[in-house]
């Protein structure tokens, strides 16, 4: 599993800064329906992203993420995945999320991924100017296809994505696949993570780049798997420079001016910065 179940985003809140956030279902192309939480921003930027969560689906982590990410000036929209084997009902702690995923297909995330991305262009907060996704472990593997799917997404960022193999889904691999995305990618990876090697990271940027993508991937000496947690003091530093790689992006690729202070995100210390960056996103 990514997280512990009592994990939350290693982000201070902001007073004031997320207008109104509730929970709701969507409907998928295929009849699926699936919960969904969202949050808009008190004062929007014109940006809005889709949160693609792990395995555990629609957790609170990620409600809170989509919190967070208001409060700078985002629109959120995070969404589940096991609508067509669990129902769209709130789940427990207890729920046992893995055969759930095992039964997950390729087709029936992009058909979600699809719906997720149409209710953020139509929010009652207004059109979206520029859409994002982002995602983490399993989802972060699915923020980078989401980039195939001709859905106009100006970028996408992926948390210790999987990015090459194959996977119980069906889904191709991002590694595989990198000429068919469009938009520009950050990917965001530990250099401690056991599952994710050096050189598979190595290998998906270097097919971004021959691909012709506009990319930077960052990884975080000594983080592990899933650092980016409230709990992980340890790796406090790499989640502080983690989230300024993400709002940056963000701000650059949708062209955002001058944030007020006090949306932006704290400084990262200099000396405890990503050591391994790649590409040329910018």
């Amino acid at each position: 599993m990514c997280f512990d179940l009592d994990s939350r985003p290693p982000i201070a809140p902001i007073a004031g800064g997320a207008l109104d956030s509730r929970r709701l279902v969507l409907t998928a192309g295929d009849g699926n329906r699936f919960a969904a939480f969202e949050a808009h921003a008190s004062v929007p930027t014109g940006a809005a992203i889709l949160v693609l969560p792990d395995v555990r689906g629609l957790h609170p982590y990620y409600e809170e993420l989509a919190l967070r990410f208001a409060e700078h000036g985002v629109n959120a929209l995070a969404i589940d995945y096991f609508g067509r084997t669990a129902g769209a009902e709130p789940r427990p702690d207890t729920f046992e999320y893995r055969p759930h995923v095992d039964q997950t297909r390729w087709p029936w995330l992009e058909a979600d991924i699809r719906a997720g991305t149409e209710h953020l262009r139509a929010a009652a907060a207004g059109p979206a100017q520029t859409l994002f996704s982002i995602g983490f472990c399993f989802g972060g593997r699915m923020a980078y296809l989401s980039a195939t799917l001709g859905l106009g997404f100006a970028g996408v960022i992926g948390f210790y994505g999987w990015p090459a193999g194959t996977q119980s889904t069906g889904s191709p691999a991002p590694t595989e696949v990198a000429d068919q995305i469009r938009g520009s990618v950050l990917g965001l990876y530990g250099g401690a993570d056991q599952g994710i090697p050096a050189e598979t990271v190595a290998a998906f940027d270097g097919a971004l780049t021959a691909a012709d993508v506009d990319h930077r991937v960052v990884t975080y000496p000594g983080a592990p798997h899933s650092f980016f947690d409230r709990k992980a003091a340890d790796y406090a530093e790499a989640s502080a420079a983690a989230w300024n790689e993400t709002l940056g992006f963000i701000r650059a690729k949708a062209r955002i001016v001058d944030p007020a202070p006090d949306r932006q995100a704290p400084s990262a210390p200099a000396d405890r910065a990503a050591s391994t960056i790649a590409g040329s996103c910018g």
